[in-house]
This record gives C-alpha cells, structure tokens and sequence, in this order.
C-alpha cells in the first residue's frame, strides 16, 4: 500500500502579493487555512507545511500543526519539497499551493487515483486542471494554460494561450494549470538532481523541467476551480467566498 503525504511549500516573500499566505482570510492566516482544508480531506498519512520562513513555521506549529524549514534556498516548490522528503519513506507527494485554502477532496481525490489505477508505473505525476471561457484569462500571462494529448497526457505548459486559434471556427478547448501535483518520489529526486533547461526559464513554470526530461505527466480535468490568492484582489474574493 503505497504512503501518500501531502506538502505545502509556503515562501513569505512572494513576488506578486508578498506576505499573502499570512494575510487574514476569516480569522486565520491563508497558510493556515491551506494546511487545514489537506487535514480534513483525510486523504494523507501526514501533510506538512515546507517553507523558508520562520514566521510561517511559528504560526503552523502553534496551532498543532506540523511544518519543515528549508535547509536551502529554492527557486520552487519542486525543489523545496524535493529537500523536505529526501529522507523520508514515502511512495507519492502530493504538492499543494500554500494559496490555495479550498483545496477540496474531489479534486484530490481525483489525482491520487490516477496512481492506483496505473498498475505499470508508467506516470511520474499528475496534475489538474480546469476549461476556460474567458478570453482575458485566456490570454492572462499569470494564468498557466496546458495542452494535452488523446489520453490526457501534458504535451506542454505555456504563458501563452495555447493552442493558437488560428482556426477561428473550431471550438478549441482551453485548460488552465492548477498548482496541485502529485509525484511518485523518484520523479521529484530527479527533478532535483536535473538542471533547468531554457523553456523552463523562459516560461517561469517548473512543470516544464519534467517533459523536458521525458517524465509523463497525467492530467486530470476538474470543475472545481477555487479561488488561488495570486493578488489582493483575489484574498478580497477569498474572504467574500468564505462568508
């Protein structure tokens, strides 16, 4: 039976909204409230908060929570959570955002499954993501789009809306990213052990890294979308959703 852990990678100083994963969402922190949505899903052996942070470690453990420091610094959450799990025996990680307090069970659910059902461990992550109408998302530089293939395998990630529509007729599906993965350990060790190649550089996505070294990545659709707290106005959503 395999061991399955959850993990949050939590760095304070984001680029965009820094400080946002210990901003207030409805009397708690937002990494708070991450850690607590992972806990009651009651999917995991252990979740873990990783970060660099010691105000982050301190707000975790005070409230009987369990958190890592990072021994290194990490340019993502690849790696930080590669460093955390080192030592650890566990068969898969599941990654989730530390901005992301409604993670839900389905969508989770969903993505550990797909591990169960691959009997030939041919899948070295999975991943989710959700259709998209809306052309300003679409075309939204902050909002990762993926393209997939016939079985739902990632054929690559992009900033860029991708596919271009340059068939105006066709009805084209668009997907974005969500920031939720699940690895089977050796996938996240070669992560790395491997260094960054130019699209992952240019693209900004450390999910590029894997299909650049031939890793396949399994994703699942969801209709279950969130609200990922990337801006001030997103924790303004977050905290009217809450309500």
């Amino acid at each position: 039976m395999n061991k399955i852990i959850a993990m949050i990678p939590a760095r304070y100083a984001a680029s965009r909204f820094p400080g946002k994963l210990m901003e207030d969402l409805a009397g708690k922190p937002v990494i708070l409230r991450t850690y607590e949505a992972a806990i009651k899903t009651k999917l995991f052996d252990e979740v873990y908060v990783v970060t660099d942070s010691t105000i982050i470690y301190d707000t975790i453990e005070t409230a009987g929570g369990k958190a890592i420091m990072s021994l290194e610094e990490h340019d993502c959450g690849s790696d930080r959570i590669g460093e955390a799990v080192r030592d650890m025996d566990v068969d898969i990680i599941l990654n989730i955002q530390g901005d992301e307090p409604f993670t839900d069970k389905e969508s989770l659910t969903a993505v550990l499954k797909v591990f169960e059902d691959d009997v030939d461990k041919e899948i070295d992550l999975a991943s989710l993501m959700t259709r998209m109408t809306s052309w300003e998302e679409i075309n939204n530089p902050n909002t990762v789009k993926v393209i997939v293939d016939n079985r739902n395998f990632a054929l690559y990630f992009s900033r860029s809306p991708i596919p271009f529509p340059r068939a105006k007729e066709l009805d084209i599906p668009y997907f974005k990213h969500k920031g939720i993965y699940a690895f089977r350990k050796r996938a996240l060790m070669d992560f790395r052990r491997l260094p960054m190649q130019i699209l992952e550089a240019a693209e900004k996505i450390e999910a590029i890294r894997y299909l650049e070294y031939g890793k396949k990545i399994k994703m699942v659709e969801t209709t279950v979308s969130g609200i990922e707290i990337d801006t001030p106005e997103d924790l303004q959503k977050a905290i009217k959703a809450w309500m």
